[in-house]
């Protein structure tokens, strides 16, 4: 059940940034990096709110742990979580950036080559090993990759640095596991705002006033900011962030498939046939998972008859 519960977190983190042009689409004539301010600086508003209200015991209980803590034990914490928000920030700067003078293709690519660099980073950097399957899934990744960047490759460098900044990110909070995983968000989101806020005087435009901006930035921070990324970071101690990796592929999976049948924009046979093989790349990656559920499931009802 533990497994389950950890993909299943995993799942619905990327299930629901799959639906985040729902928020973005309303605000498309506000600057991007407004919209970057305000999803952090809000987030951590309500981040820090809810801490102080209603998780007064868990922030004792934590820092009470961190002081029991060896002080290599404790530099390796702070340097997690600080690191954490500085590769968070990092991929969100790069993503806005690449978005704006890039490509949208090369930001859109960025998260379909991201499992893959998460996969070899947690080969090489945490020793995580891979089935041959999982190799597989891989190869038909990186394969699925390559059809979509053609007549693209200028966006390929860009695109790789921006899927490295977060798979960076998923890496080093797989170790990250000795404080609360939502009270370590906030602390990396704070840290995050700070890294952000020097830069919000001269590159903010003027402070919105209408609703649907506060609207939507309200289903930005809770629901494609918060949740999602506290599934993550839940999913990450349970499951190995090559798993949590491959899931990203469920965020393009959705884009694609509202792009075609809700904003019904065209589409290549070839963009079919690579989406299909990331699709397939997620089927073959958890293998193993779903052939022993499946197992058992069998093995279970043969022994009730």
């Amino acid at each position: 059940m533990r497994l389950n519960k950890y993909y299943s977190a995993a799942f619905l983190a990327f299930f629901m940034w799959g639906f985040f042009s729902f928020a973005l689409k309303p605000l498309h004539l506000y600057p991007s990096l407004d919209i970057l301010f305000y999803r952090v600086f809000f987030s951590v508003i309500t981040m820090v709110l809810i801490n102080v209200f209603f998780r007064k015991k868990i922030i004792s209980e934590n820092w009470s742990r961190f002081k029991q803590l060896a002080p290599k034990e404790q530099k390796k914490v702070v340097w997690l979580t600080l690191g954490g928000g500085f590769f968070l920030s990092s991929n969100w700067f790069v993503y806005i950036f690449v978005m704006n003078h890039v490509s949208v293709n090369a930001a859109s690519l960025a998260y379909l080559i991201c499992p893959i660099v998460t996969t070899v980073l947690a080969f090489f950097m945490l020793k995580e090993k891979l089935s041959y399957w999982q190799w597989v899934a891989v190869g038909i990744s990186f394969l699925s990759c390559i059809l979509l960047s053609f007549d693209h490759f200028q966006d390929i460098f860009f695109s790789l640095v921006t899927a490295a900044t977060y798979a960076l990110y998923l890496v080093s909070q797989r170790k990250n596991n000795e404080i609360d995983k939502f009270l370590g968000l906030t602390i990396q989101l704070i840290f995050t705002a700070v890294i952000l806020l020097p830069f919000y005087p001269a590159y903010s435009g003027p402070v919105p006033s209408e609703p649907i901006f506060y609207t939507c930035m309200f289903m930005i921070v809770v629901f494609f900011t918060i949740i999602p990324l506290f599934l993550n970071l839940y999913a990450l101690k349970g499951i190995n962030s090559s798993a949590v990796g491959i899931m990203i592929y469920i965020n393009p999976i959705i884009n694609f498939l509202l792009a075609v049948f809700y904003y019904e924009e065209q589409v290549r046979n070839i963009q079919l046939f690579s989406y299909f093989l990331i699709l397939l790349s997620i089927v073959v990656f958890n293998k193993e998972v779903l052939f022993k559920k499946n197992k058992k499931l069998f093995s279970t009802t043969k022994g009730a008859k």
